[in-house]
């Protein structure tokens, strides 16, 4: 939810400037995009078929690395294969006049757009493009020199783009557009007059200097979520006592609830913290009167009325905390997650990183007690709240199409 969240916000102040927005994703979002009035076509793939095979999955191993990165790729290559067609028949049937792309669409969507005559521009929700500053955010933006970060980003992005070449060759044939191979596709369709956008505030992560001109930093875009009432259970424990700290893995995890469960439980305990718990694709149960399992709630409402909150450093959530001006504890799994976590914690927002591979209960409640107590967390998070309150992301956006 979090890789999606952020467009529906996005989509409905495009909406609201007067474009006709239609988002195309996964089948089991329809639903989101339904309730807020945003026309929604289908692309296949269901991530919930592949991220329980994803590497650090299972807790016990790493989800980064150039080994985890490479399994990654293996377990995604059937849902890269079927994306193209899906693309093409979504901007078919909505004669669409622009291409925005997120970033794992962009390879593919990038051919539809050429083959169509239409406008195309990068909504990437992460920095994947090299540069100096830090390292490869596929294997977890480990900085090892400027040379050493710009040659093992391109080197990650080299090895995920093969991920796409059988796919994006079969899909230029199917459009009717000439061959050309891979690397002279990403040289035109990176380095021409197409910008990337984004969506994340240079204050989280500054614009890289030596990224060339069309790779732009607008800001983030924030959620939108139709009305929502918060059961009686959760705004009764709310109001039992001082503010609770949020535990939640998201989409991590999937079916080792059981194996976390236990370790969370006693964290809290030793942390001695009110606690609401998401259950989460993991399905997380935590029974104490000091703690309330919930299911789904919307992170702009629930985060602002948290003390402190434990996620998995996704990049829609990790904004969403951000945004709410607590402070962090970021357990990262996999991809750009670990990424994310690390920009926590030099932002003095978070705790150290634990890695879910390493959450013990006595690591988790050491954290804990540092984001309740320790009153740097709590400014830093807030003095970077004000500082994303004031921005727009969706601005520059409006620009550009309006200058199509």
């Amino acid at each position: 939810m979090g890789d999606v969240a952020p467009y529906t916000g996005l989509g409905l102040r495009l909406r609201d400037a007067g474009h006709q927005v239609t988002v195309a994703t996964h089948a089991p979002f329809a639903p989101v995009f339904a309730a807020l009035g945003l026309p929604f076509e289908p692309i296949p793939g269901d991530l919930r078929a592949i991220l329980p095979q994803a590497p650090g999955q299972d807790g016990r191993s790493s989800g980064t690395g150039p080994r985890a990165l490479a399994r990654l790729l293996r377990i995604a290559r059937p849902l890269v294969a079927e994306l193209g067609g899906g693309i093409t028949a979504a901007v078919e049937k909505t004669r669409t006049e622009a291409l925005l792309l997120s970033t794992v669409v962009a390879p593919l969507g990038y051919q539809v757009a050429e083959a169509a005559g239409v406008p195309w521009a990068g909504v990437f929700l992460q920095p994947v493009a090299p540069t100096g500053d830090f390292g490869s955010v596929l294997l977890g933006g480990r900085s090892i020199g400027r040379r050493g970060n710009r040659a093992v980003t391109a080197a990650a992005n080299t090895v995920s783009q093969l991920l796409y070449a059988g796919p994006v060759r079969e899909l230029r044939r199917d459009l009717g557009l000439p061959h050309q191979p891979i690397r002279e596709l990403r040289t035109w369709q990176d380095g021409g007059r197409h910008p990337t956008f984004h969506g994340f505030s240079t204050a989280v992560v500054p614009r890289p200097a030596d990224w060339r001109p069309q790779l732009e930093v607008v800001g983030y875009w924030w959620p939108a979520h139709p009305a929502w009432t918060p059961p009686p259970a959760l705004t009764d424990f709310l109001h039992a006592g001082p503010p609770p700290v949020f535990i939640g893995f998201g989409s991590m995890g999937p079916g080792q609830g059981e194996r976390l469960s236990g370790p969370v439980l006693e964290a809290i305990a030793q942390a001695r913290v009110r606690t609401v718990v998401q259950s989460g694709w993991a399905g997380l149960d935590v029974s104490s009167s000091d703690v309330l399992t919930i299911g789904e709630a919307p992170h702009d409402w629930l985060f602002p009325r948290m003390a402190a909150v434990v996620h998995h450093a996704g990049a829609g959530t990790t904004a969403a905390g951000l945004r709410a001006g607590v402070p962090a504890v970021p357990v990262p799994v996999l991809a750009d997650q670990p990424f994310w976590a690390g920009r926590l914690h030099r932002l003095g927002a978070a705790a150290a990183p634990i890695p879910l591979s390493r959450l013990t209960a006595g690591n988790l409640a050491a954290a804990l007690k540092d984001v309740t107590t320790n009153p740097h967390r709590a400014a830093r998070a807030q003095a970077l709240s004000a500082r994303l309150r004031s921005e727009d992301g969706a601005t520059r956006i409006l620009a550009w199409l309006e200058a199509q």
